[in-house]
């Protein structure tokens, strides 16, 4: 039986209002003060102080707090933009023999960071919710999460698979993301200024990539611990695929892994791109795809070799 005739699990974006409200305090007070700050060269102030807003928050009101995770959860944990929708996509289909149907991804994987994130509660079915792993054929779910390797609960009884992306990739996949088509939009004027951004640990979107990598990186002798690179992953998807099923100790045929494939395809992903979206956090701004180009080695759109 696929996922969705199980999930009870609605999403419900944030009022209007709020909204109306979050796009006036972004373009109405953020973007005045970031172009003044700016033009002094204090800029990379405003993302020094979320910096330490969001490692207070992460300290203080973790949303992993007191969980301890089962041999039902499969962590799939990665630094933003790095292929995270993509390997959800494929433990998701494993774990449902290729027949996870979903409205949206989040109606099955549980994202416990948007707690911290505002406008963004509620964004996914609740952690606790156990109606997708008892779905499952396989008894499993997906768990998503950007946070560093010391922000997640650890167990023996789960799984935990590692996506690391180029950093270069990461950096040109952000700017199109978060800044054409984002939250930054109205905060970040150019690609330079992002990309001294990325270069810092005041990233506005996760923090440092070298920390959180390194984080990753270190755990990767844990046998319940899988580090999958985006380029294996475009080199060889179905051999990715069977990789990660041999990890959750997966076994199927030739034929499911085939189905998992092919659902787990950069043309089928983009086909159904709405249900990985996120919301309209902005009533007047329209999100832009989540499966944009999914290149690897294609950070010449905006970097130069130097």
């Amino acid at each position: 039986m696929s996922s969705a005739k199980k999930t009870a699990y609605k999403r419900q974006p944030p009022p209007l209002a709020l909204r109306y409200l979050f796009g006036i305090v972004l373009y109405g007070v953020a973007r005045p003060v970031a172009r003044t700050l700016e033009s002094f060269g204090r800029l990379e102030s405003i993302f020094r102080s979320m910096t330490a807003r969001r490692l207070r928050s992460q300290k203080s009101s973790n949303p992993f707090r007191g969980y301890v995770p089962t041999e039902h959860d499969v962590f799939v944990a990665t630094f933003a933009k790095s292929g995270t929708n993509w390997m959800m996509q494929i433990a998701h289909q494993l774990a449902f023999h290729g027949k996870g149907e979903f409205d949206h991804i989040h109606s099955v994987v549980p994202w416990p960071d948007t707690k911290l994130m505002g406008p963004m509660r509620g964004y996914a079915i609740p952690l606790e919710d156990s109606c997708v792993w008892q779905a499952s054929p396989e008894k499993k779910r997906v768990i998503k999460t950007h946070f560093d390797w010391e922000f997640i609960p650890y167990s023996e009884d789960a799984r935990y698979i590692m996506v690391i992306r180029d950093p270069k990739d990461v950096f040109v996949s952000s700017y199109f993301f978060f800044v054409q088509n984002g939250f930054l939009d109205p905060i970040v004027r150019s690609y330079e200024t992002l990309l001294k951004l990325f270069l810092s640990e005041n990233f506005p979107v996760g923090g440092s990539w070298a920390v959180n990598t390194a984080g990753y990186w270190a755990e990767r002798h844990r046998p319940n611990v899988m580090i999958v690179s985006f380029k294996s992953m475009k080199e060889d998807l179905r051999g990715t695929v069977i990789k990660v099923a041999d990890f959750l100790d997966i076994h199927v045929s030739d034929k499911v892994i085939d189905l998992v494939s092919e659902k787990s395809s950069f043309e089928y992903m983009q086909r159904i791109d709405e249900k990985f979206r996120v919301w309209k956090i902005m009533p007047r701004k329209s999100p832009g795809p989540m499966i944009r180009k999914g290149r690897h080695g294609g950070s010449s759109e905006l970097l130069t070799p130097a």
